[in-house]
Order: structure tokens, then sequence, then C-alpha cells
């Protein structure tokens, strides 16, 4: 009788650590609505300009901006080799302009299809910065028609 007197309370004791924490773990952890709204991130209208910049992080990583300045992450299904050095990537939107988990990327004619797609608080620090070529401009022209036309004075 003593004996069962004295586990009761020494259990509630050592499960009072967990019992603390729990709290902390709670408010670690992401909503479900904040995991909905990254497992499906878009940029709407990407093959009409929705995409303002892009940067490259190895050979199997795309960050993007849209319009609005919010970032996203890609990742791709391959390795594109000649993603660290490519200048401009084409696009692989879904068919209402849409870039989303569904779509990928042209890099020097060959096509990557995302795994992932999600928002992200910006690109990695330290990797190139300045604008790169997305394969259309804000009106539609392409990417090489509008450095010709510049360098012509034509439109």
């Amino acid at each position: 009788m003593k004996m069962t007197a004295w586990i009761v309370p020494l259990s509630l004791v050592a499960l009072s650590p967990l019992a603390a924490a729990a709290p902390a773990f709670a408010r670690d952890a992401p909503s479900h609505a904040e995991k909905a709204a990254a497992r499906y991130a878009s940029i709407p209208f990407a093959d009409h300009g929705g995409v303002d910049d892009w940067r490259s992080d190895g050979t199997g990583t795309v960050y993007f901006k849209d319009l609005h300045k919010q970032w996203y992450k890609a990742r791709l299904m391959g390795v594109a080799v000649d993603l660290p050095y490519a200048e401009r990537i084409g696009i692989i939107a879904g068919p209402g302009g849409t870039l989303d988990r569904f779509g990928g990327v042209l890099v020097e004619g060959q096509r990557y299809m995302f795994s992932s797609f999600e928002k992200v608080d910006g690109p990695p620090e330290g990797k190139a910065h300045g604008k790169h070529a997305l394969d259309a401009t804000r009106d539609g022209t392409s990417a090489a028609h509008a450095k010709v036309a510049a360098a012509s004075g034509t439109r």
C-alpha cells in the first residue's frame, strides 16, 4: 500500500516536464492554414510578366520573385547542370499561365519539372545579384526581340 502511494506522485513528477513543454511545441508548429498555403503556392500570370526576377541555387533549385516582391522556391526533379551558368530561362506555366508545383523551367532547351514549389522569405544570402532574363517580357515579346528592338531603336 505504501509502495503505490509513492508510484503515482513519482509518475506525475516524471511527466510534468513533458506537459510544460507541450505549449512550446504547439507554438512552434505551423498551423494547418500555413501548411496549406505553402503547399499550394503559385504565381499568377507567370507567362505574362508575373515573374519579376529569378535566382538559381546550384543545379536543383530556382528562386522566383513575383511582382509583389514575394519569393518562391522551386526544387527541380532532375539536375540542371547548366542552371548555375544560365543567363535566361523559360517558364513552363499551367494552362492559365500560373506557375506552381506542376510547372517547370527550360534551361538551354532542356525541360525540368518542379518537385516542389513553396513561398519563402527570399533567396539565400550571397547568391548572384542583378536581373536575369526570362523567356518573355511584360508586353509579351521575347526577351531576344526586346534586346534587338532596344539596340535598333524600333519596337
